[in-house]
């Protein structure tokens, strides 16, 4: 009987240790870092920026002074203010802008005369439609245009006149690794209709822009 207790006694003992020492050799798991939550960007919300570029167009004299149609073309540079509702992926926006201008042009108009229509600034207020592929988001827009037409006649007088009128065009703006930065480049086609009668002449103005802009979202 002692010898069956004490032979039970020595297998408990060495199954312990081994237990132990396998126990031992095992290393603890790993404590690897989670990965990072990926959130999608967001467009909602207010941004001012900056934007600049240039334009080309045409315009005419009406009688009596007619002439040719006549290029017009120029920089322009401004600031800009806006605001995008995004709903799943579709951006809803508004957004205005005024920049200082330099699209003019000229052309040689009766005998002996010269014809000018000059922009010196252009503002724009108009609704924004995008679509939210992360931080991509191509747009169409469209809306109010307001601006200047200066018309002069070399030797007969000039005269500058605000209008109204409408643009349309579209974009694509992305947002930037610079937290709340976003940079966009885009496309208008702006008309402002006639003015600035000169002795009963007066001109038309309407370009084409492309400007780029960068914004700061807050």
């Amino acid at each position: 009987m002692r010898k069956t207790l004490l032979k039970s006694a020595c297998v408990l003992a060495i199954t312990a240790c081994a237990g132990a020492a396998i126990a031992a050799d095992i290393s603890p798991r790993p404590n690897y870092p989670k990965a990072p939550i990926y959130v999608p960007y967001n467009w909602t919300g207010g941004y001012v920026g900056i934007n600049g570029g240039g334009g080309w167009g045409n315009s005419d004299s009406a009688s009596p002074f007619a002439g040719p149609s006549y290029d017009v073309s120029g920089a322009l540079v401004g600031g800009t203010l806006g605001y995008n509702w995004q709903w799943n992926q579709t951006v809803f926006g508004i957004e205005g802008d005024i920049d200082w201008s330099n699209i003019r042009g000229s052309t040689g108009c009766g005998v002996g005369l010269s014809c000018e229509t000059r922009n010196d600034w252009l503002g724009t207020v108009r609704g924004r439609l995008g679509y939210a592929a992360d931080r991509f988001m191509p747009y169409v827009t469209g809306g109010l245009a307001v601006g200047n037409i200066k018309h002069s006649i070399s030797g007969v007088g000039s005269a500058d006149t605000t209008k109204a009128g409408w643009t349309i065009g579209g974009g694509l703006e992305a947002a930037l690794p610079v937290p709340r930065l976003t940079a966009k480049i885009e496309y208008l086609y702006v008309d402002l209709g006639r003015g600035a009668s000169v002795i009963g002449s007066d001109a038309k103005f309407n370009a084409n822009v492309v400007r780029a802009g960068l914004n700061y979202r807050f």
